[in-house]
This record gives C-alpha cells, sequence and structure tokens, in this order.
C-alpha cells in the first residue's frame, strides 16, 4: 500500500510516517516510481509506534525496542527497560490520579452558587 492509503489506515499523517521511517521504526520498499510501499502488517507496527509515543516512550527507546519486537524475542536487557518504561508510565498514572482527584475537589467546592469562580469552558 502507499503512504497515504497507510496514513488513512492507521490514523495517522503522512509526515508521522517519513518520521518514523527517517528513525528506523518503519521501513518501506520502494516502486519503480521511486514511491513508498507498505505491506499489510505495517498498519500495526504504526498503531503500536502511537501506542508507545503515547506511552511517553521516545524515539530512541522505542528503536531500542523495536528489533526484539520484531524478532519476538525478550531479553533480559528488553525486560529490563520495558519494566523501567512501566514503572514510569505507573508514576505518570499515579500524578494523573492525584490531578482528577484535585479537579474533583475543586469541581465539589465550586457546585454552591456562593462560589464566584467562573472559569470559560475550552474546547
Amino acid at each position: 500500500m502507499r503512504i497515504g492509503e497507510l496514513a488513512d489506515r492507521a490514523g495517522v499523517s503522512v509526515r508521522a510516517l517519513r518520521y518514523y521511517e527517517e528513525q528506523g521504526l518503519l521501513h518501506a520498499s520502494r516502486s519503480g516510481r521511486g514511491q513508498r510501499l507498505y505491506a499489510e502488517p505495517a498498519v500495526d507496527r504504526v498503531r503500536l509506534i502511537q501506542m508507545l509515543y503515547g506511552a511517553g516512550l521516545t524515539s530512541r527507546t522505542i528503536a531500542d525496542l523495536m528489533p526484539c519486537v520484531d524478532a519476538n524475542v525478550s531479553t533480559p536487557e528488553s525486560r529490563a527497560r520495558l519494566a523501567f518504561e512501566r514503572d514510569r508510565i505507573d508514576a505518570q498514572i499515579a500524578e494523573l490520579i492525584q490531578a482528577r482527584d484535585r479537579l474533583d475537589a475543586v469541581i465539589e467546592m465550586s457546585t454552591s452558587p456562593e462560589s464566584g469562580c467562573v472559569v470559560a469552558h475550552a474546547e
């Protein structure tokens, strides 16, 4: 499939796909005209890359881990790296829960009409 189709199917921009290729995270073959061509598994790979970025992993970390993902191999080093990242994500989750709880407290306090606090709604 061509780059535009992959972008549509994976829900990312063409620019993102080019970036992933520059970072060594995604590989394409080339047509006779030089157009990028991707195999069907590229859709799942891009979704995985997106998920890992969304979890806060850097492109360098993702690039370091992808050979193990591709080979379906777990090494002590890759498990340690993944455990580190999982622990970092768990810490972020804990911080987000605290932020949510504080917002809940503010919402609870501001339900009375005499609170006098007006906040513009952001969209």
